[in-house]
Protein backbone atom coordinates (compact mmCIF):
# COMPACT_ATOMS: atom_id res chain seq x y z
CA UNK A 1 0.00 0.00 0.00
CA UNK A 2 1.85 3.57 -1.41
CA UNK A 3 1.78 6.18 1.28
CA UNK A 4 -0.52 8.43 -0.79
CA UNK A 5 -2.89 5.51 -1.18
CA UNK A 6 -3.10 5.37 2.96
CA UNK A 7 -3.14 9.08 3.38
CA UNK A 8 -5.92 9.29 0.99
CA UNK A 9 -7.94 6.56 2.55
CA UNK A 10 -7.15 8.37 6.33
CA UNK A 11 -7.93 11.29 5.34
CA UNK A 12 -11.52 10.61 3.38
CA UNK A 13 -12.63 8.93 6.45
CA UNK A 14 -11.41 11.63 9.04
CA UNK A 15 -12.92 14.42 7.07
CA UNK A 16 -16.16 12.28 6.09
CA UNK A 17 -16.69 11.54 10.23
CA UNK A 18 -15.83 14.81 11.27
CA UNK A 19 -18.28 16.45 8.91
CA UNK A 20 -21.39 14.01 9.52
CA UNK A 21 -20.55 13.87 13.74
CA UNK A 22 -22.57 17.52 14.11
CA UNK A 23 -26.17 16.35 15.52
CA UNK A 24 -28.53 17.01 12.33
CA UNK A 25 -32.12 16.18 11.76
CA UNK A 26 -30.84 13.10 9.95
CA UNK A 27 -28.77 12.16 13.16
CA UNK A 28 -31.77 12.97 16.03
CA UNK A 29 -34.09 10.99 13.78
CA UNK A 30 -31.64 8.27 13.75
CA UNK A 31 -31.42 8.21 18.05
CA UNK A 32 -34.99 8.80 18.27
CA UNK A 33 -35.65 5.47 15.91
CA UNK A 34 -33.03 3.49 17.96
CA UNK A 35 -34.59 4.27 21.20
CA UNK A 36 -37.47 3.17 20.29
CA UNK A 37 -35.78 -0.06 18.34
CA UNK A 38 -37.62 0.89 14.83
CA UNK A 39 -36.30 -0.25 11.64
CA UNK A 40 -32.57 0.32 12.94
CA UNK A 41 -30.64 -1.75 10.53
CA UNK A 42 -32.75 -0.80 7.41
CA UNK A 43 -32.75 3.67 8.88
CA UNK A 44 -28.74 3.28 9.31
CA UNK A 45 -28.43 1.58 5.83
CA UNK A 46 -30.49 4.07 3.79
CA UNK A 47 -28.40 6.97 5.37
CA UNK A 48 -24.82 5.06 4.53
CA UNK A 49 -25.48 4.61 1.44
CA UNK A 50 -27.15 7.40 0.31
CA UNK A 51 -24.43 9.59 1.70
CA UNK A 52 -21.84 7.23 -0.39
CA UNK A 53 -24.02 8.08 -3.34
CA UNK A 54 -23.59 11.52 -2.81
CA UNK A 55 -19.76 11.69 -2.04
CA UNK A 56 -18.97 9.23 -5.56
CA UNK A 57 -21.61 12.08 -7.02
CA UNK A 58 -18.97 14.60 -6.08
CA UNK A 59 -16.05 13.35 -6.44
CA UNK A 60 -17.19 12.10 -10.33
CA UNK A 61 -17.88 15.71 -10.97
CA UNK A 62 -21.30 15.44 -11.46
CA UNK A 63 -21.82 18.13 -8.18
CA UNK A 64 -21.18 21.07 -10.89
CA UNK A 65 -24.72 20.81 -12.02
CA UNK A 66 -25.54 21.85 -7.68
CA UNK A 67 -23.23 24.45 -8.20
CA UNK A 68 -24.20 25.75 -11.37
CA UNK A 69 -28.18 25.87 -10.80
CA UNK A 70 -28.38 27.22 -7.00
CA UNK A 71 -32.24 27.17 -7.54
CA UNK A 72 -31.88 23.07 -6.43
CA UNK A 73 -30.09 24.06 -3.23
CA UNK A 74 -33.03 26.28 -2.96
CA UNK A 75 -35.87 24.08 -3.39
CA UNK A 76 -34.41 21.60 -1.19
CA UNK A 77 -33.65 24.23 1.34
CA UNK A 78 -36.89 25.39 1.54
CA UNK A 79 -38.83 21.82 1.04
CA UNK A 80 -36.21 21.29 3.91
CA UNK A 81 -37.38 23.69 6.53
CA UNK A 82 -41.01 22.50 6.17
CA UNK A 83 -40.37 19.04 6.53
CA UNK A 84 -38.13 19.64 9.24
CA UNK A 85 -40.83 22.00 11.28
CA UNK A 86 -43.62 19.88 11.05
CA UNK A 87 -41.09 17.06 12.63
CA UNK A 88 -40.56 19.54 15.37
CA UNK A 89 -43.83 20.68 15.96
CA UNK A 90 -44.92 16.98 16.15
CA UNK A 91 -42.59 16.11 18.87
CA UNK A 92 -42.96 19.39 20.96
CA UNK A 93 -47.02 17.66 20.90
CA UNK A 94 -45.73 14.66 21.74
CA UNK A 95 -43.71 15.95 25.00
CA UNK A 96 -46.69 18.53 26.00
CA UNK A 97 -49.96 16.83 25.32
CA UNK A 98 -49.24 13.10 25.87
CA UNK A 99 -48.24 11.28 29.08
CA UNK A 100 -46.73 7.99 27.70
CA UNK A 101 -43.65 6.21 28.65
CA UNK A 102 -42.09 6.32 25.47
CA UNK A 103 -44.65 5.59 22.65
CA UNK A 104 -42.76 2.11 21.43
CA UNK A 105 -46.09 0.58 19.99
CA UNK A 106 -46.73 3.59 17.50
CA UNK A 107 -43.39 3.67 16.31
CA UNK A 108 -42.61 0.10 15.78
CA UNK A 109 -45.78 -0.40 13.88
CA UNK A 110 -44.47 1.82 11.17
CA UNK A 111 -44.69 0.45 7.45
CA UNK A 112 -41.63 -0.30 6.01
CA UNK A 113 -42.67 1.84 3.15
CA UNK A 114 -43.01 4.72 5.78
CA UNK A 115 -39.14 3.99 7.39
CA UNK A 116 -38.04 4.56 3.87
CA UNK A 117 -39.90 7.48 3.19
CA UNK A 118 -39.04 9.29 6.29
CA UNK A 119 -35.26 8.22 6.06
CA UNK A 120 -34.86 9.15 2.51
CA UNK A 121 -36.69 12.70 3.19
CA UNK A 122 -34.35 13.82 6.30
CA UNK A 123 -31.67 12.81 4.07
CA UNK A 124 -32.31 14.52 0.88
CA UNK A 125 -34.33 17.67 1.98
CA UNK A 126 -31.25 18.53 3.87
CA UNK A 127 -29.67 21.09 1.87
CA UNK A 128 -26.53 20.49 4.71
CA UNK A 129 -26.06 17.23 3.10
CA UNK A 130 -25.40 18.36 -0.67
CA UNK A 131 -22.77 21.23 0.73
CA UNK A 132 -20.97 18.52 2.45
CA UNK A 133 -20.98 15.27 0.61
CA UNK A 134 -21.27 16.20 -3.05
CA UNK A 135 -19.39 19.79 -2.92
CA UNK A 136 -17.21 19.79 -0.32
CA UNK A 137 -15.69 16.04 -0.20
CA UNK A 138 -15.89 16.25 -3.98
CA UNK A 139 -13.94 19.07 -4.66
CA UNK A 140 -11.23 17.82 -2.19
CA UNK A 141 -11.00 14.99 -3.09
CA UNK A 142 -9.34 16.15 -6.66
CA UNK A 143 -5.96 16.74 -5.04
CA UNK A 144 -5.72 13.20 -4.73
CA UNK A 145 -5.35 12.54 -8.34
CA UNK A 146 -6.00 9.03 -9.11
CA UNK A 147 -6.49 8.14 -5.91
CA UNK A 148 -9.66 10.10 -5.28
CA UNK A 149 -12.08 7.40 -5.09
CA UNK A 150 -9.75 5.61 -2.27
CA UNK A 151 -10.78 9.10 -0.65
CA UNK A 152 -14.29 8.65 -1.23
CA UNK A 153 -14.51 4.82 0.42
CA UNK A 154 -12.89 6.01 3.84
CA UNK A 155 -15.20 9.09 3.69
CA UNK A 156 -17.81 6.27 2.77
CA UNK A 157 -16.58 4.12 5.69
CA UNK A 158 -17.04 6.65 8.07
CA UNK A 159 -20.70 7.27 7.38
CA UNK A 160 -21.34 3.34 8.11
CA UNK A 161 -19.59 3.42 11.04
CA UNK A 162 -20.92 6.00 12.16
CA UNK A 163 -24.76 5.48 11.34
CA UNK A 164 -24.46 2.15 12.80
CA UNK A 165 -23.34 3.15 15.96
CA UNK A 166 -25.54 5.61 16.34
CA UNK A 167 -28.12 3.69 15.61
CA UNK A 168 -27.30 1.02 17.92
CA UNK A 169 -25.63 2.90 20.64
CA UNK A 170 -29.17 4.47 20.87
CA UNK A 171 -31.01 1.25 21.03
CA UNK A 172 -29.35 0.62 24.19
CA UNK A 173 -30.18 3.16 26.16
CA UNK A 174 -34.05 1.97 25.73
CA UNK A 175 -34.69 0.59 29.46
CA UNK A 176 -33.57 4.04 30.88
CA UNK A 177 -35.81 5.95 28.79
CA UNK A 178 -38.98 4.36 28.94
CA UNK A 179 -39.81 6.89 31.92
CA UNK A 180 -42.41 9.04 31.09
CA UNK A 181 -40.73 12.23 32.64
CA UNK A 182 -37.18 11.11 30.81
CA UNK A 183 -38.94 10.09 27.56
CA UNK A 184 -40.75 13.70 27.32
CA UNK A 185 -37.67 15.70 28.01
CA UNK A 186 -36.29 13.75 24.89
CA UNK A 187 -39.45 14.68 22.88
CA UNK A 188 -39.19 18.37 23.63
CA UNK A 189 -35.25 18.59 23.09
CA UNK A 190 -35.36 16.91 19.93
CA UNK A 191 -38.80 19.01 19.22
CA UNK A 192 -36.72 22.12 19.68
CA UNK A 193 -33.20 20.45 18.00
CA UNK A 194 -35.60 20.60 15.13
CA UNK A 195 -37.15 23.46 14.79
CA UNK A 196 -33.13 25.24 15.48
CA UNK A 197 -32.20 23.33 12.40
CA UNK A 198 -34.97 24.77 10.18
CA UNK A 199 -34.41 28.05 11.33
CA UNK A 200 -30.68 27.97 10.71
CA UNK A 201 -31.36 26.20 7.21
CA UNK A 202 -33.54 29.08 6.74
CA UNK A 203 -31.45 31.86 7.54
CA UNK A 204 -28.19 29.90 6.11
Amino acid sequence: MSFVFSTALIDGFSLGFSLIMAIGAQNAFLIKNGLLKNHIFLICFICAVSDALLIFTGISSIGFLIDKHPVLITFTKYFGVIFISFYGFMNLYSAIAKNEALSLNNYKNQTFKKTVFMTLAFTFLNPHVYLDTVLLLGSISAQYGKYKYIFGIGASLASFIFFYSLGYGSKLLAPILTKPKIWKIIEFSIGILMLFIAAKIYFM
